[in-house]
């Protein structure tokens, strides 16, 4: 049985935050793998690296709860490549830097739409 609710503001502008930021993350790692090295097998890695990403983005455009509580997951492996990055690879500090701040962005505002679209029992 599904619930018919309304969304409210808040989470119309988490939605649209959300999916923006998904964006975002696939075009900074995009951006930081193709300004290593402009060549097919770095951009195969770059999609590779996005793939996990490009998974809940359907989901997240029509706004199923259900793909949000999963989505959380995806966005790990690209905490842990900012991260990684961001202590062996001193010289990509900034797009590493930049991963790892829209990858705990993104984690947030997930679960935060999670929270603010939460059914409770009457």
């Amino acid at each position: 049985m599904t619930v018919e609710v309304t969304p409210s503001p808040t989470a119309a502008l988490l939605r649209h935050l959300n999916l923006g930021l998904v964006l975002a993350l696939i075009a900074v790692v995009f951006g930081w793998q193709l300004s290593i090295e402009l060549t097919w097998p770095r951009a195969l890695v770059a999609l590779l690296l996005t793939l996990p990403l490009w998974a809940p983005l359907p989901g997240i455009a029509r706004a199923r709860r259900r793909t949000y509580a999963w989505a959380t997951l995806c966005v790990i492996p690209s905490f842990i490549l900012g991260i990684t990055e961001a202590v062996a690879n001193p010289q990509t500090r900034l797009w590493s830097g930049t991963c790892l701040a829209l990858a705990l962005i993104l984690f947030v505002t997930l679960i935060g739409y999670l929270r603010v679209t939460r059914v409770t029992a009457a």
